[in-house]
């Protein structure tokens, strides 16, 4: 193993046991320590494998989220489903595997609504949306590539806050929440697809102009 590898190992290790710390001690070096106390680990040494702290911390567990919530995919037989079907799987994945540690994902993303901390919020969330259009079967390569993912941000943003609140039993509260905003980000597709279609239609081959 490899000593990319070997940081990556201990960076997950460090992650899973701050998450109980998370949501009485935020995203902090507090909880981190702690975290490295319950798994045995250095304390000197998880300071180092997280060097700016909150932020690396933040990133760290989006991308371990991304990383089970596409291993879980793996497992599914994707090819026999519609492309919604295969987002909105992804989606769910992702929501159920956080279930246990819902108060850390709601510290995220109060730490990341901190102004310092938006564009961060901004990449993480692309970084999501792109590995679920990714696993989705996406080979978009024109403007479909930005709008699908611009569409699919809002949805899952939305998602996250509801689920984050909702009480119903097996969360069946936020599915159908889901369901309808990936309804009406389909319709929202087809309508500015036509318009766009129609926007082409509508250019004139450029003429210098004449008197």
């Amino acid at each position: 193993m490899t000593q990319v590898d070997e940081t990556a190992k201990l960076r997950d290790a460090l992650i899973e046991a701050a998450l109980p710390h998370v949501p009485f001690d935020g995203w902090t070096a507090t909880a981190l320590r702690r975290g490295a106390e319950d798994a045995g680990l250095d304390a000197a040494q998880a300071a180092k494998a997280f060097p700016h702290g909150g932020r690396d911390m933040v990133a760290h567990f989006s991308a371990l989220s991304d990383r089970r919530m596409l291993e879980a995919l793996d497992a599914m037989d994707l090819p026999s489903m519609r492309v919604t079907e295969r987002v909105r799987a992804a989606v769910k994945l992702r929501l159920e595997q956080a279930e246990p540690y819902r108060e850390a994902v709601r510290r995220s993303i109060a730490f990341l609504a901190m102004p310092q901390n938006a564009v961060l919020g901004v990449t993480l969330l692309h970084r999501t949306v792109d590995a679920i259009w990714y696993a989705a079967g996406d080979t978009a390569a024109d403007w479909n590539w930005y709008s699908k993912r611009g569409l699919l941000a809002g949805v899952f943003g939305a998602t996250v806050l509801y689920w984050l609140n909702d009480k119903s039993e097996g969360q069946a509260d936020t599915w159908g929440f889901l369901d309808r905003r990936l309804q009406d980000a389909a319709r929202f597709g087809k309508a500015t697809g036509r318009l766009k279609e129609r926007v082409r239609g509508l250019r004139r081959p450029w003429r210098p102009y004449r008197r």
